[in-house]
């Protein structure tokens, strides 16, 4: 592979006008077949095989009048302190509320409270709930702007509004301010790390048009693929990273070709040669983690997975191309402009030792110590996640001060918790659906911890019944899982007495089956992707030991990651300088997207890292001047790519969004623990402890592996090197002396 690579990059340098006006006819391209596709599709969250799934299939076809899967609504209403809701004068107001609702042409249904009986038992407080005829996504301005006014007309009278439900606007929409932030702090890293302006650029530039086409293509593609707008984000974000990343390590190594004497063309070709094999191969391993998110077997979570694993390809090939043709029109301008001065080739006898060379050195004389507090400290840190406990965000996690928070609290003072979150349960049968759901009703009322049932409402048809469960507790408590658990273990032995079908689902209910597919995904999610990327770096490294020590180290990082999650958002350490308004259950997706996200991002820093150092002692280097030789030439630029990354994520720390702020913490602090723990601790450490034996491949599956030649043996031999890289690095890097 790094022949052919080589030869790829050398094309690409002496062709940099095609292949320069390519990419931006492509970029160019992808813009304009966005601009003039179809809208995308809205989205269409389903679970396929879940209790609730079934339920609103069911209330789909039997109920389409009812908009099962539409928005929803709930309008409460207070009345002024000392006085009654049920008083003809705030009953005149809210009934008035009510016919200003209706009228809105995307409203299926609204309930008047005193018809409905949501009236509290003081009399102090009523609600009204809102049905929509279309999902949330699919609301227009005007519908919301309705129900806006409705409301405010009401408050204005004295009254006290406050509403929720996904129909409502929220009131903070990301606004693209993160990635900006991320830009920026991503132009300051690589000035610092580089030194030129130029160099610096190359990653931002390339990485830009890789997002912009990942992103125009599946805007394009958006209405044949079924994608929806939201199919992006996770596709834009990874794209960023990884393409700043590739094109990152490319420059790098180009620039310490140059330095070692090499004309601009060899250079490039030899950089696209060793460091591309590494890009191809980073690059795979983040495709795998995003494209194993099909095991969740959520469609919405399938199409981000594949859509950025796409996003990804386009950035491997941007690096694998136009990083070598930019080179081209660059030449020596990559360097700072200080080093360009210097004679080819030109090695200072009395340079300063790098401070990758520096640590790398002082890991090799204590690696059992630095392993030790390494392991130790994160240990520590993920003792944390042994509590972990998962669930999704409800308005009871929403900031204090916005309306959802003050209706959720308003009824769980009022009305109780439970009906915050109310189940809905459908009864089918093929005829006579009445009084099999009365029995039900009757029965379900029974159950502990159920408040109160409302009177079943039967379809025309007369063969399926919707009624309301409302549980004591809120949707989020445990308690509440585990009624949802009862009442369909006990909805058999009930279907079976009245001859019917019983179904749970709702809001609710959607929430506990979301949490337990993921939770029960994670395990083979999670096994499905180290077990790939192990045998991707097996290839790579030639060994067994690293790929082990490899995926153990991510396992231990994420850990600790998780345990810093749990410690903040569930537990409160620091909840007030992180900003978190309201501790409670970690958002479920964020283990298995912790784990994509953040597997991908860790094998970039292995692969690019391990790699130099494989390649080093390939060429006969011993196995700590290997570790030297990874950490001199590669140390500086992992660094700089977690710092990046870091920076990234951190922006949406600082959103107030509480889901936003976990994804951005946990990513963050993932990242810092992997990059420079794991990854510059933990690897030196273990590979110095190892020594030879870290590089041992049993000769049958080294014969039954293919040779792609990651670290150049083949290439170097093809183009007559005799000097080592390991030894051209020791000698750079020997102290005056030494």
């Amino acid at each position: 592979m790094a022949t052919f690579l080589y030869k790829l990059g050398r094309l690409a340098f002496r062709r940099r006008r095609y292949v320069a006006l390519l990419w931006v006819a492509l970029f160019v391209g992808a813009g304009v077949a966005a601009s003039t596709a179809p809208a995308p599709p809205e989205d269409s969250f389903s679970m396929p095989g879940t209790e609730s799934q079934k339920a609103f299939d069911l209330l789909e076809k039997r109920f389409p009048a009812a908009s099962a899967d539409g928005a929803s609504a709930r309008v409460v209403i207070r009345a002024p302190e000392g006085e009654k809701i049920t008083s003809a004068e705030p009953k005149a107001e809210v009934e008035k509320m009510v016919a200003a609702i209706g009228k809105g042409s995307q409203v299926a249904s609204v309930d008047n409270p005193y018809e409905a009986k949501t009236v509290s038992k003081d009399g102090t407080t009523a609600y009204a709930s809102v049905t929509y005829k279309v999902i949330s996504t699919e609301l227009t301005d005007k519908s919301r702007d309705a129900l806006t006014k409705a409301t405010d007309a009401t408050r204005d009278a004295g009254l006290t509004v406050e509403t929720g439900g996904d129909a409502v606007m929220a009131e903070q929409e990301m606004g693209g301010t993160a990635e900006l932030i991320g830009i920026a702090i991503s132009a300051v890293v690589l000035v610092l790390t580089f030194g030129s302006l130029i160099a610096a650029g190359m990653p931002l530039l390339t990485a830009i048009i890789g997002v912009g086409i990942g992103i125009s293509a599946i805007g394009a593609l958006g209405s044949v693929l079924d994608l929806s707008g939201t199919t992006s984000t996770l596709a834009m974000m990874i794209g960023l990273a990884v393409g700043i990343d590739y094109a990152l390590f490319i420059v790098s190594r180009y620039r310490a070709e140059i330095a070692e004497g090499r004309t601009p063309e060899d250079a490039a070709g030899r950089a696209t040669g060793t460091a591309g094999s590494a890009v191809v191969f980073a690059g795979l391993t983040v495709v795998v983690a995003l494209s194993g998110l099909a095991v969740v077997n959520i469609p919405i979570l399938t199409k981000m997975g594949l859509a950025a694993a796409g996003t990804v390809v386009v950035a491997v090939l941007i690096a694998l191309t136009m990083i070598p043709a930019l080179l081209g029109f660059a030449g020596r301008k990559v360097l700072r402009r200080k080093d360009r001065k210097k004679p080819a080739g030109h090695i200072d006898p009395h340079a300063k030792p790098k401070l990758g060379t520096r640590w790398s050195r002082f890991v090799l004389r204590r690696p059992l110590a630095v392993l030790t507090v390494a392991v130790i400290g994160l240990g520590a840190v993920a003792v944390p996640a042994t509590s972990l406990e998962l669930g999704l965000p409800d308005e009871g996690s929403s900031a204090p001060d916005t309306t959802q928070r003050k209706a959720y609290d308003m009824l769980s003072e009022s009305f109780g918790a439970g009906f915050n979150g109310p189940l809905m349960v459908t009864v089918s049968k093929d005829a006579d659906v009445a009084g099999a759901a009365k029995t039900v009703g009757d029965k379900l009322a029974e159950v502990e911890g159920v408040v109160a049932v409302t009177p079943p409402v039967p379809n025309k048809a007369g063969d399926t019944a919707i009624m309301n469960v409302v549980p004591k507790t809120g949707p989020s408590d445990q308690q509440t899982e585990e009624l949802v658990k009862t009442i369909r273990s006990d909805a058999g032995a009930i279907g079976a007495d009245t001859d019917s079908e019983i179904l749970v689902t709702g809001q609710t209910a959607m929430t506990i089956d979301f949490s337990q597919t993921l939770d029960d995904a994670l395990i083979p999610y999670l096994a499905l992707v180290v077990g790939l990327a192990f045998v991707l770096l097996m290839l790579v490294f030639r060994s067994i030991l690293v790929p082990l020590k490899a995926a153990l180290g991510f396992l231990l990082s994420v850990a600790a990651a998780l345990g810093a999650v749990v410690a903040v958002f569930q537990w409160g350490w620091l909840a007030d300088i992180v900003g978190v308004d309201q501790p409670g259950p970690i958002m479920s997706m964020m283990p298995i997207f912790m784990i994509g996200v953040v597997f991908g991002l860790a094998m970039d820093y292995e692969v690019f890292l391990v790699t130099r150092m494989r390649e080093a002692y390939v060429h006969g280097s011993s196995p700590g001047e290997s570790v030297v030789t990874g950490f001199t030439h590669g140390g500086r630029v992992v660094a700089a790519a977690a710092v990046i990354m870091i920076s990234v994520f951190s922006g949406f720390i600082m959103e107030n969004d509480d889901m936003i702020k976990m994804m951005g913490f946990g990513l963050a602090v993932a990242v810092l623990f992997d990059a420079f723990i794991v990854r510059m601790a933990i690897v030196p450490a273990v590979l110095a402890l190892l020594g030879k034996s870290a590089w041992w491949l049993p000769r049958w599956l080294d014969k039954a592996l293919p040779n792609v030649d990651v670290e150049g043996e083949k290439l170097h031999k093809s183009l007559g090197d005799t000097v080592t890289p390991g030894a051209e690095t020791e000698r750079e890097l020997a102290p005056a002396g030494r």
